[in-house]
């Protein structure tokens, strides 16, 4: 069971919006706060990721070619040619309906960079500890020898977006779209060990308890069970996920129960019976009365939210 594909395809919502960014020193770009996770990467020249006023504090950032940051909590921030230059807000603009992403032209008569900004859509109810634990600034630098796959799809974007092949629409989105698989990687690697949702999936007992969840959740799972999944005593399993995941056994099946409901309700047009089921719960009364909890609506409240 892939555990980490299983959260993403839960959490996000629709494709990841970017724009090709073409800047002559002296620049500034303003990012407003996003309730998905925002993210840059430096196609050629440098720049500075810098936070914004009144937002959430973080040191200065010197990226490089090919240097890449994501922005997990999508808080508001800048793009600097150099910190303190002033700031004007992001606006691209899209020159045809062919054109894969946005652009951004800041003329001027110093140094050139090309960057590519962007924001994946995540769904923020509730977050999951993947996403509550993610740092507000990842900055992943391009150092030979490190997270080589994330590196050459930086360089496969930047020969889509620099030479216009023909198919550019339809692979340069495709890119973006794994890059985010890319960066986490890179962060779940650089991380494991550490108490979090990086050292859950890197510990192999608790790993494997995630893996029994996403792959059954309906199952009627208990802490016995899912320690004997994993390998592990009722009372030795309970502490050791907590402590990595953050929160008990039972209480994170719930969570991905009500996330499974949530995917179910928006992209399906099951009966609320079949959905029920398919979480685990025994009746659509039981069940509705748990995602009331978790969502504070009906299942078809939130079904007849989600198309609208």
């Amino acid at each position: 069971m892939d555990v980490l594909a299983d959260v993403l395809a839960a959490l996000r919502a629709g494709t990841p919006v970017a724009a090709h960014t073409e800047a002559h020193a002296p620049w500034g770009l303003r990012f407003d706060h996003t309730t998905g996770a925002a993210f840059h990467v430096v196609l050629a020249g440098t720049s500075w990721l810098t936070p914004l006023p009144g937002g959430p504090e973080f040191e200065p950032v010197e990226l490089g070619p090919g240097d890449v940051a994501l922005l997990g909590r999508g808080v508001p921030h800048a793009m600097t040619s150099t910190p303190g230059t002033a700031l004007v807000d992001f606006r691209p603009t899209r020159p045809s309906p062919a054109t894969p992403f946005g652009r951004v032209s800041l003329p001027g008569s110093g140094a050139p960079a090309t960057i590519l900004c962007g924001a994946y859509r995540l769904r923020r109810h509730r977050p999951h500890p993947l996403l509550r634990d993610l740092p507000e600034v990842m900055h992943l630098p391009a150092a030979p020898g490190r997270h080589p796959g994330l590196h050459t799809m930086v360089r496969l974007l930047g020969d889509e977006l620099k030479a216009h092949p023909p198919g550019a629409a339809v692979v340069a989105p495709s890119l973006v779209d794994a890059l985010l698989v890319y960066m986490l990687r890179a962060w779940l690697s650089e991380t494991a060990g550490a108490p979090g949702w990086s050292g859950a999936l890197a510990d192999p007992v608790t790993a494997r308890a995630l893996a029994a969840i996403h792959g059954d959740p309906a199952r009627a799972w208990t802490v016995e069970r899912l320690g004997a999944a994993a390998g592990l005593s009722r009372a030795a399993f309970a502490r050791r996920f907590t402590t990595l995941v953050g929160e008990p056994p039972l209480t994170y099946l719930t969570r991905w129960r009500m996330t499974t409901a949530a995917q179910l309700l928006r992209d399906t047009d099951k009966p609320l019976a079949q959905v029920a089921s398919a979480v685990g719960y025994g009746s659509a009364f039981a069940f509705a009365k748990a995602f009331r909890r978790e969502y504070a609506t009906t299942p078809g409240g939130y079904r007849g939210a989600a198309l609208t």
